[in-house]
């Protein structure tokens, strides 16, 4: 897939990705004072299954650790990106979850 881009959202609280004009998925998050806490990810289903939502997250981490905000992975995507993938210069708080502790 080509003519991707990742934006940030902030009336919506959210990073967005779109295929050339169209919104194909969103990142949601909510901003505490210092954190970015990550609750949410959903990519439409016409475009699942095309590495939307790796690259989604690629940016979206990136862009939250370059802003010094530490990342707090509430959504179980993001969470599950951050323990496979290195993101350079995140501070993450690993959040007690329900059935986790």
């Amino acid at each position: 897939m080509s003519d991707i881009t990742v934006t940030l959202n902030e009336d919506e609280s959210r990073y967005e990705i779109h295929t050339g004009d169209v919104l194909g998925g969103f990142a949601a998050f909510e901003r505490r004072p210092g954190k970015i806490l990550f609750v949410h990810t959903e990519i439409d289903p016409a475009f699942q299954g095309k590495g939307l939502a790796g690259q989604l997250a690629a940016h979206a981490l990136a862009d939250a650790a370059a802003s010094g905000d530490t990342i707090v992975p509430y959504c179980p995507y993001i969470r599950k990106y951050l323990e496979t993938h290195e993101v350079d210069g995140a501070t993450i708080e690993w959040p007690q979850l329900p059935g986790n502790g």
